[in-house]
Formats: C-alpha cells, structure tokens, sequence
C-alpha cells in the first residue's frame, strides 16, 4: 500500500532524465525539481506510456498547457519507462508535456513520493501540486484504472495564486 506525501511536506528532489541522448554516453537532458522553484510544479506520476488509460491522462493535461502555464505552472509527467520509450511516445502522441525517466533505479523517485508500486514494478497514478517554494500543497492517489481529470489540480492551482493555504 503507498504512503503517498501530503500537503505541507517539502517536496523531495529529484534529477530525472527528460530527453534520450544521441549516442552513448549522452544523458540527454536532465530535469531538476530545486531547478523549477520559482514556479509551480505539477507532478502527474502514471504506470506506463502505451496503456489507453495513461494516454488518455496525458492527452487531457497535454491539451491543458495554457491553463497551467496561466496559473504559473508546468506540468511533469513520470513513470518507471525509459526516456527512450517517453520520446517515441511523445512524438507518436504529439505531446509538449515533459515525460521524465525514473528508470534507474527503477522507481525512485516514485518511493520518495510514496507511489511506487513494489507487487508490479511501476507506479501508482497520482498527483501531486508543489508550489513555487517547494513544497507540495495537494496530492491524490487515483484508482489505477482511472483517469483522474484535471479539475482539482486546476482547483489547488488557483488556491496557490489566491494564497489559500489548507496546511
């Protein structure tokens, strides 16, 4: 069972692979959550890119770019597949959402967040919202077979710019 963080919890950092490099070697592009303060994080954790349902995730906050880019925050999407995997996923779905790699060790940025699911090798879908400060101020652990939407990530968002606090 996870121990998904909560709201008020400093949210734990993490380097994580975004792009494939061109030869071996190459790490391609790395991203860095304490590289993102400043700005407001959202962090869609999901199984596998090819399942319908995380398509189907994706596809929705893909389509929700400018929402979140007007509420000051950038969508991250992370699961335990290869950024080899993420790329061809991106450019067969046409997505400009950030796909990260947490391929190795497998899953561990998962288990800093209380998502990874040990039984299966992936991780839980959630989500969680972190503020400019780092620190997370809403989370959600979702039913594996369903897509969560977007309303109550949009919904923290506003409270993070009205400067409603819950914690």
């Amino acid at each position: 069972m996870s121990n998904i963080l909560s709201a008020g919890t400093p949210a734990p950092d993490f380097a994580l692979q975004s792009t494939a490099g061109t030869s071996a070697g190459d790490a391609g592009e790395m991203v860095k959550l304490s590289d993102l303060k400043g700005k407001n994080v959202v962090l869609a954790f999901y199984p596998a890119d090819w399942s319908a349902v995380c398509g189907d995730q994706l596809a929705l906050y893909n389509e929700l770019i400018p929402m979140f880019e007007k509420l000051d925050a950038e969508l991250i999407g992370i699961s335990v597949d290869s950024a080899f995997c993420h790329q061809a996923f991106r450019e067969n779905r046409e997505y400009k959402i950030r796909l990260l790699a947490d391929f190795e060790p497998k899953g561990e940025v998962a288990r800093k967040y209380g998502v990874y699911r040990e039984q299966d090798g992936f991780t839980e879908r959630a989500l969680f919202v972190i503020d400019a400060e780092g620190v997370i101020r809403w989370s959600y652990l979702s039913p594996m077979e369903i897509n969560p939407g977007a309303n109550h990530i949009l919904e923290a968002l506003k409270e993070i710019k009205e400067g409603v606090h819950h914690d």
